[in-house]
């Protein structure tokens, strides 16, 4: 019978042993050549005593096996390391009962799959995922772990830990002007500048291409990260040389504490990423406030939103008036797109930032083009004339570079059935500054079809004497920056005085924003203004009042 046992366990490809149990003593009936290999057992010694096999004598699975042979448990299976602290081997070890035969004592079959090689190739592969290969610092799956380890540390308690972003600057520049090569070198030494500047606790992790994650722990607060900030950009006072040039990097710096609000490792560096932002701008290290978190949000649902609201027409035109100065007669209206959300009246001035940004601006300056001219339409039909009226559309830079502007305006113009002279077109400084000669060819191709064109919130921006010269610009619209103080200060008098006579000598039309008062009406028309818009006259109404408000003002 021995023999049979003994052939069947030849015939495993697994490690494997019969292990009999007389009297609460196990002792090893026999084995495969596998098993006598992976257990280092030699059973020439004539002790075939589990106590005798060095593998099973103690340690993880010796432990195990004395708990299984006293147990009830008719079969267990666990992975394990032959418990050696240098060189161990790693098995995935089953233990299974024999069916009990009577007159015949316990039986059980031990069978040991070695996984070694496996495990460490696992760990292998494991340490190259976590490690950035050009620098050879953890990557930020790596720093992603650490810092949730942090988190779900049952110790861990609020502003003992922060996480800092540095960003490069110029980096961008020295890969273009000098190759990939030079920027990998370059990023390989600020790497070993930055390391040059923490402490041994601290971890340093590549998280993108120029960007480094810091975690590390706080002993005196946010000044310990505002320390190392500054430690920071000490060690980097010093120029980089590479190839034969030497050149100055600096970097931008933002800081976030750890506490136990933030749910994982992704939002803390982002919150120290909204702060890098910050310090991009200011030229110093800042450390996160919530409320930027709560900003981005609140884009991010505006932006879902305001899709809907354009897509169902949601939204509404309001219409403010232009006034003649000289005469006070309404010449037209400026339609400007209002939006109420759950009752709640959602400014333009947060509004247009994020349909820009997101690409919006341009199904939204559709929609505002062709109800502008389908109301002028709607204002001819319920008078029974032409009325001698012109609408003022707002054009975005952003409609500008990727829509089709003149294709658009043809568009609407046809539909509503109104001639080109009675739409005015208006486009910041910033428009015009963004893509000079594609805004230029834009116009040109829009005064073929009459369209007039307002340069809005002018002495702002950039333009230059050159573009004003170029461009077909029919009107100048003086920012209200400049007018609302005008009669109490002397530098904004002269500024709107000076733009009055550009407009003249260059034979523009002029309209000043923000008029609020007569005696500032009265002044901008003796300074030779045409136009004027602001609350003196009205604020933005909707279309009905709008007609109203003429039929009143040019009876």
């Amino acid at each position: 019978m021995e023999t049979v046992r003994q052939g069947y366990l030849d015939a495993l490809p697994i490690a494997a042993a019969m292990i009999t149990i007389e009297d609460e003593e196990p002792f090893i009936e026999c084995a495969n050549d596998l098993f006598r290999l992976v257990a280092e057992w030699d059973e020439r010694i004539g002790d075939r005593a589990i106590a005798r096999v060095p593998i099973l004598r103690a340690g993880p699975i010796g432990n195990r096996l004395g708990v299984f042979i006293k147990g009830p448990d008719s079969a267990y299976q666990f992975d394990t390391t032959d418990g050696r602290p240098i060189g161990g081997r790693h098995f995935t070890v089953r233990f299974a009962g024999l069916k009990k035969v009577e007159g015949q004592p316990r039986r059980m079959l031990l069978s040991m799959i070695d996984k070694t090689a496996q495990v460490e190739t696992e760990r292998s592969l494991r340490s190259e995922m976590l490690r950035d290969t050009l620098t050879g610092l953890p990557n930020r799956l790596s720093f992603n772990e650490k810092v949730d380890a942090v988190l779900a540390d049952p110790n861990f308690r609020d502003g003992q830990y922060a996480v800092l972003a540095v960003d490069m600057t110029r980096f961008s520049r020295v890969n273009e002007c000098m190759g990939a090569m030079a920027g990998d070198e370059l990023l390989i030494t600020f790497a070993r500048r930055l390391v040059s500047a923490l402490r041994p606790t601290d971890m340093l992790a590549r998280t993108s291409g120029d960007e480094f994650g810091i975690l590390m722990r706080l002993n005196r607060g946010m000044a310990d990260a505002l320390r190392a900030a500054e430690r920071i950009k000490t060690v980097l006072t010093l120029p980089f040389r590479l190839s034969d040039l030497e050149i100055r990097v600096d970097c931008a710096i933002g800081c976030a504490a750890l506490t136990s609000s933030v749910a994982s490792a992704d939002e803390v560096l982002r919150n120290a990423q909204f702060a890098l932002k910050r310090a991009k701008r200011s030229g110093t290290t800042q450390v996160y406030e919530p409320v930027e978190a709560q900003a981005v949000r609140r884009q991010f649902s505006l932006e879902t939103e305001l899709r809907v609201a354009i897509e169902s027409e949601a939204l509404t035109l309001a219409f403010q008036p232009l006034v003649e100065l000289s005469s006070g007669r309404v010449s037209g209206f400026e339609a400007l797109a209002r939006w109420e959300h759950e009752g709640q009246v959602i400014s333009p001035a947060e509004f247009i930032p994020v349909a820009e940004e997101s690409g919006l601006i341009v199904q939204l300056g559709r929609w505002a083009l062709d109800h502008a001219t389908q109301t002028l339409a709607d204002w001819d039909r319920r008078t029974g004339t032409r009325l001698p009226l012109n609408i003022s559309v707002n054009l975005s830079f952003i409609q500008v570079s990727r829509d089709d502007v003149v294709g658009a305006v043809a568009g609407a113009l046809a539909a509503a059935g109104i001639t080109g002279d009675r739409l005015t077109l208006e486009l910041t400084e910033s428009a015009v500054a963004h893509d000079p000669e594609k805004v230029a060819r834009t116009l040109n191709a829009l005064k073929r079809l009459d369209v007039r064109i307002a340069m809005d919130d002018f002495g702002t921006g950039y333009t230059s004497m050159a573009s004003l010269q170029t461009l077909p610009i029919d009107l100048l619209k003086i920012d209200q920056s400049f007018v609302t103080g005008m009669l109490e200060d002397h530098d904004s008098r002269a500024i709107v005085r000076a733009i009055l006579s550009l407009a003249a000598a260059l034979g523009m039309q002029t309209t000043a924003e923000g008029i609020e008062t007569e005696a500032l009406a009265l002044a901008l028309g003796e300074l030779g203004c045409i136009y004027g818009q602001g609350f003196l006259y009205s604020q933005a109404m909707p279309a009905e009042d709008a007609l109203t408000y003429w039929l009143d003002r040019n009876a």
